[in-house]
């Protein structure tokens, strides 16, 4: 079984990527119900964005401890709690108009291979579901999209120098795409997909 847990934020459903093919062995747990033998027992951690941040933060230790050891950390939201010492908390994007929430890829990853930026720009004929903001980037990260108005690092990916990997998204959860009929539906089976192939390849 691929070693996955799945951060549930108290008082959501399980969302219906869990359901996928490409979520089996994958294990979901209240943050509330963390406890310390978890950081050592799985590879990567998926983090909602609406996941009690203060919880999770009393455990920024454990955090540290899992992502020395090579795991991979998936955090959604914005950063208010400081859940690991290396990050930011979120700093919102100035401006509000329709041509500020327009996004720009400028990295590639596995995660978003056929995602049409357009899909993340506008959600239902809506601008702004994707991003207004960044959980700013340490140095050494690859900004992978980011707001065209300001230059704001929506997503990035970061490999610790300490050891471990960060994907990070500064908006709403990025498998809630899984049910659209867009190419954002893309988003959670590779993301699923590539989680589980640094794993089998012990990256």
């Amino acid at each position: 079984m691929t070693s996955i847990l799945y951060l549930r934020a108290i008082g959501h459903e399980f969302p219906s990527f869990l359901a996928l093919p490409e979520a089996e062995g994958v294990i979901a747990r209240h943050v509330r119900e963390l406890g310390e033998a978890d950081f050592d027992r799985f590879d990567a951690i998926l983090v909602p964005a609406h996941i009690d941040q203060r919880a999770l933060a009393s455990h920024s230790a454990g955090l540290t401890r899992f992502l020395n050891r090579g795991g991979t950390l998936v955090f959604n939201g914005h950063l208010v709690y400081p859940v690991l010492p290396e990050l930011e908390s979120f700093v919102p994007a100035p401006g509000g108009h329709l041509d500020d929430l327009i996004v720009e890829r400028v990295g590639e990853h596995p995660v978003f291979a056929g995602v049409e930026v357009q899909d993340l720009s506008f959600r239902r004929g809506v601008a702004g579901f994707y991003g207004r903001g960044a959980n700013p980037p340490p140095a050494g990260a690859v900004v992978l999209h980011r707001l065209k108005a300001d230059g704001s690092p929506l997503d990035w990916y970061w490999e610790r120098p300490q050891g471990g990997r960060i994907l990070m998204h500064g908006g709403n959860t990025l498998w809630m795409y899984v049910d659209d009929d867009t190419s954002a539906a893309r988003i959670g089976p590779q993301l699923l997909c590539w989680l589980k192939a640094g794993i089998h390849q012990g990256a």
